[in-house]
């Protein structure tokens, strides 16, 4: 799981003119634009009086991400982009205004598995009835609400029509954000797991590694090359060294494929042209789980990327026994050696008969 900025979409919910609900967003997202820096967050002000969503008026189910009008696909757009949600709500009549729960029913991927916070206000109960009635419709499309809220009751907070200052609420603020931004992360690894290629243990998958995902190669090769330093005594391996802005270079370079589970990287293996053929290298799987058959998976799908008749070569320590078992029993056959350290292994693409 990636540590990338957390993208959180503020949405003011009236739609009525001269609502209060734009002043308190403009409250909410200046109080919090702070707070959002430090957590490595980014605040996206969007007020849905300015999407003009009619109601609903799409023929194909939500369900399906199939939209005909610019207008749902604008939306579309905003709601997947975002990872997670804090939503400024009045209460209208013991519930959600009719426009937030418009602005649900267009859209169902886009909303699976991110966290969803609430700001209401309101007069009696300060809001709180709205947000309950919006809790029972979040969860059905798989949002998951935090429990922090701020709930602003209107006869207290207003002074001359603005809001008052309010240290508590700031605070209160801030607390909401900073759950938010923790579920959001949490929960990245069901919403990668959503869109990615099953991996071989139950709920792993696979997915192409990026510079931002160096921190977790980093920690990854540290405590795989530890046995490839014992195996060949020395430590002048290069995975040992690295650091996070070198690996964050060479995945840039690199197609690097990692076997992620719930949130932990398990193993990676990259790839790169070599002339008409593939180079393999840094096959990696965490101490505990070896020998359970991940590396031979990951190696079998890394060389399914070689046209036929490529060459496809990779090296590994001349001590690496049991590495060079493997490769051996995948075909692979020593070409060739990197002074007394390292040997190179190659084999030629044989598509499987289909």
């Amino acid at each position: 799981m990636s540590t990338n900025v957390a993208r959180v979409l503020v949405l003011g919910c009236s739609t009525r003119p001269g609502a209060l609900g734009p002043h308190i967003r403009r409250w909410l997202t200046e109080t919090l634009q702070q707070r959002a820096a430090e957590l490595g967050a980014e605040l996206v002000p969007v007020e849905l009086a300015e999407l003009n969503l009619p109601f609903l008026d799409e023929e194909e189910h939500p369900s399906s991400g199939v939209y005909r009008h610019e207008h749902t696909r604008r939306w579309s757009a905003l709601a997947g982009g975002a990872d997670g949600f804090i939503v400024v709500t009045p209460e209208y009549n013991y519930g959600m205004p009719a426009s937030l729960k418009n602005a649900l029913d267009y859209l169902g991927r886009e909303w699976a598995w991110k966290p969803m916070g609430f700001v209401s206000y309101g007069n009696t109960s300060a809001g709180t009835r709205s947000v309950q009635h919006a809790k029972q419709v979040v969860t059905t499309l798989r949002l998951v609400p935090a429990g922090a809220t701020v709930a602003i009751r209107i006869a207290e907070a207003l002074r001359d029509g603005r809001l008052r200052p309010d240290p508590a609420r700031d605070e209160a603020a801030a607390g909401l954000l900073e759950e938010v931004v923790r579920l959001s992360r949490a929960l990245a690894p069901m919403r990668e797991r959503a869109g990615a290629v099953p991996g071989p243990l139950p709920g792993s998958y696979l997915r192409r590694l990026s510079p931002d995902d160096a921190p977790e190669v980093t920690v990854l090769q540290r405590s795989c090359w530890v046995d490839e330093a014992l195996a060949n005594d020395t430590t002048a391996l290069a995975p040992l060294h690295e650091t996070v802005d070198d690996v964050r270079a060479w995945l840039a370079d690199w197609d690097t494929t990692g076997l992620w589970r719930d949130g932990r990287l398990l193993g990676m293996i990259r790839t790169r042209p070599d002339g008409g053929g593939l180079q393999l290298g840094r096959l990696a799987v965490v101490p505990d789980l070896r020998g359970r058959g991940l590396g031979r998976r990951l190696l079998r799908a890394a060389q399914a990327a070689a046209p036929d008749g490529a060459r496809i070569t990779l090296c590994t320590g001349a001590k690496s026994l049991r590495n060079i078992a493997l490769y051996e029993s995948e075909g692979f056959e020593t070409a060739g050696r990197i002074g007394g350290d390292a040997v190179i292994l190659a084999k030629t693409r044989i598509a499987e008969a289909s």
